[in-house]
């Protein structure tokens, strides 16, 4: 079992960073693929990004390239969400997840495919 709890979310305006953290807890939290997905209101979840066990393989949607940077610190469990030139189309509950990699070795864009899920947290981006 992995718990997740994620963290730094709030209100930003356009333009502006925010940095989110995932902190992991549990077994073998390092050994897990991480991803970050997204969903505001009335909409799918989104994927995101993820990162692998490493840390050394990201991957990122298109509409966050160049502006979302993806790192995990595995000494302190931890995953972040570095966020700039954030827009208001940006604003969604941010969500991490976690996927051993026992089960799926590359990185993964479906919700499903992922085993553990934190509560999220808000990122609201004012125009």
């Amino acid at each position: 079992q992995v718990q997740l709890v994620e963290s730094g979310g709030g209100l930003v305006q356009a333009g502006g960073s925010l940095r989110v953290s995932c902190a992991a807890s549990g077994r073998s939290a390092g050994s897990y693929n991480m991803g970050w997905f997204r969903q505001a209101p009335g909409k799918e979840r989104e994927f995101v990004g993820a990162i692998n066990w490493s840390g050394g393989s990201t991957q990122y949607v298109d509409s966050v390239k160049g502006r979302f940077t993806i790192s995990r610190d595995n000494a302190k469990n931890t995953v972040y969400l570095q966020m700039n030139s954030l827009k208001p189309e940006d604003t969604a509950v941010y969500y991490c997840a976690a996927v051993n990699t026992g089960r799926y070795l590359s990185l993964r864009r479906v919700p499903s495919e992922y085993d553990y899920w934190g509560q999220g947290t808000q990122v609201t981006v004012s125009s």
